[in-house]
């Protein structure tokens, strides 16, 4: 009786690994994270009092904060991802063989991501400050004015920081799931393998966190030209950078859960997914954009004849809104049943 309860333990662990990656991504940035903010907020830090009085402002902590869990959820929903593929090509019986397959992981993520908050970040840091005032690149960009090199270096380094977070990701569920003593023939899953999440259920929560992180994304890159977050109150920032993304992500994940086809899904396949999310965000982001622009030029044209505009701006506005949240649906309902269609 104990070798069938012992196997049976090892399947139930290799079910839980997906959720144990994700879990491990979580618990390492907010373990760097409070570690990073005790050593600026203690008293003994350099400008400690200084540093306290700018962090209680709300203008300041819930974009910071913002920003930190966009991370995490992009790091947990791909971490997650690697190990449900890893269970859907392989099978739970397989994965279940791999030794300290969650330790491993964690490991290799805690170097490489401590390595990039201790040397790559500054790096990028010093290559940014390059470019500020009394930098020694500041001549070439001088007359484009401080404010777009503070945006336009922003979103160089934020697609950097977004590369190499998915490059540890992936380096790190590669050092964890690769299989010792060669490559064995890859197994397809059965629904028996990955009963703990259902594969409509796995392509519909994947789809959802990827699109609603890069909305959170897009949105920081977009505060560095248009900042007015200091001075706002405390609900509209909570408004803005929770509320607003839990509803996109409520959305999003509606939309694939109509578009995963129901019957004979047997593997989620999670990168589809995430597939499917980036290609409908950048397509709606090009879209609204068109819309935008265009609804921008009728709205000058006729303001041209004297009547205000204000009204017709407000509008727009609102319409916008509407059509980017029904559009949102549509579209990730869509590609998902497109990638999902051989499946």
């Amino acid at each position: 009786m104990a070798a069938p309860a012992a196997s049976s333990s090892s399947f139930e662990r290799a079910q839980r690994l997906p959720v144990r990656f994700a879990w491990t991504v979580i618990a390492i940035h907010a373990a760097l994270f409070v570690l990073g903010m005790v050593l600026q907020l203690l008293p003994t830090s350099p400008n400690s009092a200084q540093m306290r009085g700018v962090y209680a402002q709300p203008g300041v902590w819930i974009p910071l904060l913002s920003r930190t869990m966009t991370v995490w959820l992009l790091a947990a929903t791909l971490a997650w991802c690697h190990a449900r593929q890893a269970l859907d090509l392989r099978g739970a019986a397989r994965v279940s063989q791999l030794r300290g397959a969650g330790r491993r992981f964690a490991v290799a993520y805690l170097v490489l991501t401590a390595v990039h908050y201790v040397a790559v970040s500054p790096l990028l840091y010093q290559v940014q400050v390059l470019f500020m005032p009394g930098g020694a690149l500041h001549a070439q960009v001088e007359g484009y004015g401080l404010r777009s090199i503070l945006a336009v270096s922003a979103l160089v380094q934020s697609l950097l920081q977004m590369l190499l977070l998915v490059a540890i990701v992936w380096l790190s569920a590669w050092f964890a799931l690769r299989e010792r003593g060669g490559p064995v023939p890859a197994l397809a899953a059965s629904a028996a393998d990955t009963n703990a999440a259902p594969p409509r259920r796995a392509v519909a929560l994947v789809v959802g966190a990827t699109f609603a992180a890069l909305q959170m994304w897009i949105g920081h890159i977009a505060s560095a030209w248009v900042d007015t977050s200091r001075d706002s109150d405390l609900a509209p920032l909570l408004l803005g950078w929770f509320a607003v993304p839990l509803l996109v992500w409520a959305l999003a994940a509606w939309g694939g859960w109509l578009g995963a086809p129901q019957p004979g899904l047997v593997r989620a396949r999670p990168f589809r997914a995430v597939a499917a999310a980036v290609a409908a965000f950048v397509l709606l982001q090009v879209i609204c954009a068109a819309l935008a622009l265009g609804g921008l030029l009728w709205v000058a044209s006729v303001s041209q004849s004297g009547t205000s505009s204000d009204a017709r701006v407000l509008g727009l506005a609102i319409a916008l809104v509407v059509v980017y949240l029904v559009l949102l649906v549509m579209l990730v309902r869509t590609i998902v049943r497109g990638l999902y269609r051989r499946c």
